[in-house]
C-alpha cells in the first residue's frame, strides 16, 4: 500500500509539473506570436508610411516640374516674340545669347530645386523603414 501511495504522488508530482511545463510553453508560445504579430503591424505601419512619403515626393515633383515647364515654355513664348522684331544679325545673336544664358541659369536653378524635393523624399521614404530595421535588430540582439 505505501508503494501505490508513493507511485501515485509521483505520478501526480509528473502530472503537475509536466502540466505546468505545457502551460508555460503555451503561455511562452502566445506570448511570442503576440509579440510577432505587434512586430508585423508596426513593418505594416512603416510600409504605408513609407509609400505615404514616397507619393507626397513624386506629387511635390510632380508640381514643381510643371511650374518650371509652364515657366520655361513663357519664356520661349517670349523669346520668339521678341526675335520677331530684331532689326540686325548682331542684335540676333545678343538676343540669342541672352536667352541661352537665362534658360541655363534657369535649367541649373530647377535641377537644384528637383535635386533638393528628390532628396527629401528618399530620405522622408526611407526613415519608416529603417526604424524598423532597427527595432528588429534591437529586438535580436536583446533576445541573444
Amino acid at each position: 500500500m505505501a508503494a501505490a501511495q508513493t507511485t501515485k504522488s509521483t505520478v501526480e508530482q509528473i502530472t503537475t509539473a509536466g502540466n505546468s511545463a505545457f502551460k508555460d510553453a503555451v503561455d511562452k508560445s502566445l506570448s511570442a506570436l503576440n509579440d510577432v504579430n505587434a512586430h508585423s503591424k508596426k513593418n505594416l505601419e512603416a510600409v504605408i508610411a513609407s509609400v505615404t512619403a514616397a507619393a507626397k515626393g513624386a506629387e511635390a515633383l510632380t508640381t514643381e516640374t510643371l511650374a518650371y515647364s509652364k515657366t520655361a515654355m513663357e519664356a520661349q513664348v517670349a523669346a520668339a516674340k521678341s526675335i520677331s522684331g530684331i532689326k540686325s544679325v548682331q542684335e540676333l545673336f545678343e538676343l540669342q545669347s541672352g536667352f541661352a544664358k537665362s534658360a541655363m541659369e534657369s535649367y541649373m536653378a530647377q535641377m537644384g530645386k528637383v535635386s533638393q524635393i528628390m532628396s527629401a523624399s528618399m530620405k522622408d521614404t526611407v526613415k519608416p523603414i529603417n526604424e524598423r530595421v532597427t527595432a528588429t535588430v534591437e529586438a535580436f540582439q536583446a533576445a541573444r
